[in-house]
């Protein structure tokens, strides 16, 4: 029973910090405009990728594998819709981005489950570059984008008095929910993650499921630098730099065992929304970069420990 108690306790963490955090700085911040409806939507807006990727790298981490290069794809998937979008249009710039999302995704997943590299290495790799790529392609320099249905759309504009990315993320927790909790694929997913030989025996194609989370990730990975785009009104290959960090610790803090076998959707929103929530009250509190990056690095460690706790 004492087992029990503190498996569920566990299950809680995350949404127990969440609470906690925001308490502290409802006091803390009295007076400061933490608890203004203006900037909890702020919040949401600047966690609105991070969320998104985090909810594809949930069905990686479950399935037992990673991927670092979300947050350099992100970059280069901006830079080029943005290119596009100069010389096409937005529709145009759209299929082009997540045409690179869908490449990257295939090239990384065929690496791993054809190769046998682990997942690790070839994401590492690809982070360096799809980074240096959208470096290259652009010498560095931004690439404004000047189409406003594709700015509304993407990041600047609202539904029903609601920031468009707070819708953008709703859809895909929403959706990633559903398919890791009430799906066939979501259940071979967690299986896989879960023991893969267990899996292969009960005729589970374990290659095909890691094949897919992989190019599943590296296509919203590309969403999320359109998002970036539509936001900012530009393609720069700054966007998603060191998101990967922040996505994989969203992921752990929200539930996702790091070695895989079991995954939480809600808990990564709840794991992206605490650290936004973190890094929002420590701005207004008046703390620099610096020390806000100190405080993301804590919190990584955080989510390992209590990832190897569960």
């Amino acid at each position: 029973m004492d087992l029990v108690r503190r498996s569920d306790w566990r299950a809680y963490v995350i949404y127990i910090a969440f609470v906690l955090v925001f308490l502290f700085f409802s006091v803390l911040l009295h007076g400061s405009g933490f608890l203004s409806g203006n900037n909890l939507l702020n919040i949401f807006r600047q966690t609105a990728t991070i969320s998104v990727m985090a909810v594809a790298m949930t069905f990686v981490i479950a399935a037992a594998e990673i991927d670092l290069s979300v947050g350099a794809v992100a970059g280069l998937a901006s830079v080029v819709t943005a290119m596009s979008i100069k010389d096409s249009g937005p529709v145009a710039g759209v299929l082009a981005g997540l045409a690179l999302g869908l490449a990257v995704g295939v090239l990384n997943g065929g690496l791993v489950t054809l190769l046998g590299i682990p997942s690790f290495l070839v994401t590492l790799g690809m982070l360096g570059i799809a980074s240096g790529v959208a470096m290259w392609i652009t010498s560095s320099a931004p690439q404004p984008i000047l189409n406003d249905a594709f700015n509304n759309i993407f990041g600047s504009g609202t539904v029903a008095g609601l920031p468009v990315l707070l819708v953008w993320t709703v859809v895909f927790v929403a959706v990633g929910a559903v398919v890791l909790t009430k799906t066939g694929f979501g259940r071979r997913v967690l299986a896989t993650g879960g023991n893969r030989v267990a899996a292969e025996f009960t005729g589970i194609n374990t290659r095909r499921v890691k094949f897919t989370v992989l190019v599943v990730s590296s296509v919203v990975a590309s969403v999320a630098g359109m998002l970036y785009a539509g936001r900012l009104q530009s393609g720069r290959f700054q966007w998603g730099a060191g998101d990967e960090l922040s996505v994989i610790a969203a992921v752990i803090l929200g539930g996702t065992s790091l070695f895989g076998g079991s995954g939480a959707v809600i808990g990564s929103l709840f794991g992206s929304l605490l650290m936004g929530l973190i890094n929002n009250g420590l701005i207004l509190a008046g703390l620099d970069v610096s020390q806000q990056q100190v405080v993301r690095g804590v919190i990584i460690i955080l989510a390992v420990a209590v990832a190897r706790r569960r």
